[in-house]
């Protein structure tokens, strides 16, 4: 049996190398595949670029979408800062507008403006009432989108903080007029986050609650402008010296370019950046379409007004005792105030300049340094007050503050005195050197005149007669009847008085000379009439009170006829008036120091006093120079266009009228002086206006008023 061949055994598949070889070799010879290996790198390429690209996407959908997580709570983390910086401030509901700082307006006799006092420094103004290039002025550069937004700028953010990372620093502020509005209204200004955060909640509530034109309105009233002003109106004062309804463009655009930086570009302290800045501004309204190419070149060829640095004007004197005195008669300002005074503006500004230009003309060459004046009508109306020679450089009053020896300008009451014990204007007094204790005076020119008349001792201002005159009344009566003539200030009670050695003020001593020109009846001065509410509400208002006589009718002719003669033959000769009556006295204190000139008319009393504040000794001042010249120089200013009425004397029996308010028709009293009219506003004596009336005449010395002569006129045949 043939021997059977051994079949090979099942082969099982292997996955390596060797095996595959030994499968390949047991299998038939196959044609060889051609492959294309250029093409098969592109498909690898292809393959490759794919997935980078879609690895890219991922990264691309990954990063969106974790920014957005990222977004999603940093907004949730951004709600709860605003939320839990808006959980601290009140309830929206107790949220109103804060009153603005009470304002008080003090105004002439005619209702011209005088001077606002008050935090703010200016009265509230509707826009409707301000010139309409500052509302331009300040959108155009503070907020050019005011109108479009809705109390915060996204867009006007992201503009400043793109120009602020460009510049490397903080140049410009993102913040509308209305988040400035809600800063001054109820936040601190602090450069924080949580301020900016309520500012802008503010900013919002204030846009829901509010047009657009309030929301101005208000920020033009409550903003800073620098220099003490709050409130355009106040600004307008300050800086231009007129209302803000008058403002021309080139002050609208300064004003608006003081707001970026009040302190720093205030046109009282860097006129030169707020003119810059103010070209910028007019720039920004010509872009803006609010101003026409050719107004603009007309704007910038315009030249503002150069603020003082201070406050200046004489007015302001009046003005700060007007509060002085507001205070005692209303107490403290809860509300906006109107206060009406007796002021005659146009008077107060003639002063104001009289001094001033008195003192820059021969000051330096007199070794003077300042000066005052007082002048009121005959029921002490102030109508003129000025305190010094410039306001800005130095705010205290040496009209009422001030306490100077008046020199000479006492001697009328001296002489009164003796006149009411029973002597004449033609009681004879030897002038010769007199000695009283250890006290010998002597006249100013130190020579001696012998035997004189009263008359003419008073005119020529003689010391030794006064003297005389004191002893023999006493200088205790001489103290009584010049506390009653309304000298308030301490005298002492000894000789020396009849020289005038005690000090007195000079409101004090002109309305003492006021008898002598209204008929004898004291008048005690007043600067206030009305107080009232911006509502018109009246707070106070000075009542009619009788005037008390202090000057008997006999003494009060006798007086006006010497006084009178002061200006006509004596001392007070500069002082002398053409065209209407007038009497006076000259004062010069011991060394030079006080030049006085005290005078009068029917219509108005006025003191004026030269000298300086240390009571250093001038270059021989006296009371009939510079004083007596500057007192002529006004008071004819003050009368033209009114009539010559003679004094209240015993040859005229008319009398002139006190002074009254213009236009006003006459009027005839008896028995007292007339009250300033109070609820009227009528002007004052001025330099275009008349006025006429009568008091009661005096009577003559012949009358049965006359008293009987001493024993020393009985003499001398008097």
């Amino acid at each position: 049996m043939a021997k059977q061949k051994k079949s090979p055994g099942r082969i099982e598949p292997v996955f390596n190398e060797q095996s595959n070889k030994s499968a390949t070799n047991n299998r038939p010879a196959r044609k060889k595949r051609v492959v294309n290996t250029k093409r098969r790198k592109t498909g690898k390429k292809r393959r490759t670029s794919r997935k980078n690209a879609g690895l890219t996407g991922k990264l691309i959908a990954r990063s969106f979408y974790w920014s957005m997580v990222a977004g999603v709570w940093m907004g949730i983390a951004a709600l709860a800062v605003i939320a839990w910086h808006a959980m601290l401030l009140p309830h929206t509901s107790v949220w109103a507008i804060p009153d603005r700082p009470p304002n008080a307006r003090i105004v002439a006799v005619d209702g011209e403006l005088i001077a606002n006092r008050g935090v703010t420094g200016g009265a509230a103004m509707s826009l409707n009432d301000m010139s309409p290039y500052i509302p331009m002025a300040v959108i155009a550069i503070e907020d050019r989108r005011f109108k479009h937004h809705y109390g915060v700028d996204p867009m006007g953010m992201a503009r400043a903080m793109g120009r602020n990372l460009l510049a490397g620093r903080f140049i410009q502020g993102g913040s509308t007029l209305t988040q400035q509005l809600a800063k001054n209204l109820f936040l601190e200004p602090q450069r924080t986050l949580k301020r900016k955060i309520q500012e802008a909640i503010l900013a919002v509530w204030l846009e829901s609650r509010f047009s657009k034109d309030e929301i101005l309105e208000l920020y033009l009233n409550r903003v800073y402008f620098g220099s003490g002003a709050y409130g355009v109106d106040a600004a307008s004062h300050r800086y231009f010296g007129k209302s803000a309804r008058n403002v021309n463009l080139a002050e609208a655009a300064i004003l608006a370019a003081v707001l970026k930086a009040p302190s720093r570009l205030s046109p009282a302290r860097n006129p030169k950046l707020a003119k810059k800045r103010a070209k910028l501004v007019l720039t920004a309204m010509r872009h803006q379409g609010y101003i026409s190419d050719h107004e603009s070149a007309a704007a910038l060829t315009m030249q503002a007004k150069k603020a003082k640095r201070f406050w200046s004007g004489s007015e302001h004197y009046v003005a700060d005792m007007v509060m002085k005195q507001a205070s005692q008669l209303v107490g403290e300002m809860q509300s906006d105030l109107i206060i009406s005074t007796t002021i005659d503006i146009d008077l107060q500004k003639k002063a104001g300049y009289l001094i001033n230009n008195t003192l820059t003309k021969s000051g330096k060459r007199r070794n003077i340094e300042q000066g005052a004046l007082v002048s009121l009508d005959g029921t002490g109306a102030i109508r003129a007050m000025v305190g010094g020679r410039e306001y800005a450089t130095s705010q205290f009053n040496r009209a009422t503050d001030a306490k100077r020896q008046p020199g000479s300008a006492f001697k009328p009451f001296v002489f009164l005195a003796s006149l009411e014990a029973g002597r004449t204007p033609q009681s004879i007094r030897n002038d010769a050197p007199v000695r009283i204790g250890k006290w010998t005076p002597v006249n100013y020119d130190r020579k001696y005149r012998g035997e004189v008349t009263l008359t003419t001792a008073l005119a020529k201002s003689l010391n030794t007669i006064a003297a005389q005159l004191v002893m023999e009344t006493g200088p205790a009566e001489v103290v009584k009847l010049a506390h009653r003539l309304g000298i308030k200030s301490k005298i002492t009670n000894n000789a020396s008085i009849a020289l005038g050695t005690s000090e007195t003020t000079l409101l004090e001593i002109t309305s003492a000379y006021a008898p002598f020109a209204n008929g004898g009846y004291r008048a005690e001065p007043f600067l206030i009439k009305r107080i009232t509410d911006s509502k018109g509400k009246i707070l106070y208002q000075r009542q009619s009170i009788p005037a008390n006589r202090v000057i008997g009718e006999r003494e009060l002719g006798m007086m006006n006829k010497m006084l009178q003669a002061t200006l006509e033959s004596g001392t007070g000769r500069n002082a002398r008036l053409k065209k209407w009556p007038a009497a006076g006295k000259t004062g010069t204190s011991q060394n030079f120091r006080d030049g006085w000139f005290i005078g009068y008319t029917t219509n108005l009393t006025t003191g004026i006093w030269f000298g300086n504040d240390d009571g250093s000794p001038t270059s021989k001042l006296t009371g009939g120079g510079l004083p007596a010249r500057t007192w002529k120089k006004y008071m004819e200013f003050a009368h033209a266009g009114l009539p010559s009425n003679l004094l209240p004397r015993q040859q005229s029996s008319i009398v002139s009228a006190i002074p009254i308010m213009r236009p006003a028709p006459p009027v005839t009293i008896s028995g007292k002086l007339p009250e300033l009219g109070i609820g009227k506003e009528p002007r004052p004596i001025g330099a275009s206006h008349q006025t006429t009336g009568t008091i009661r005449p005096s009577r003559g010395l012949d009358s049965s008023g006359k008293k009987p002569g001493s024993i020393l006129d009985l003499l001398f045949g008097n």
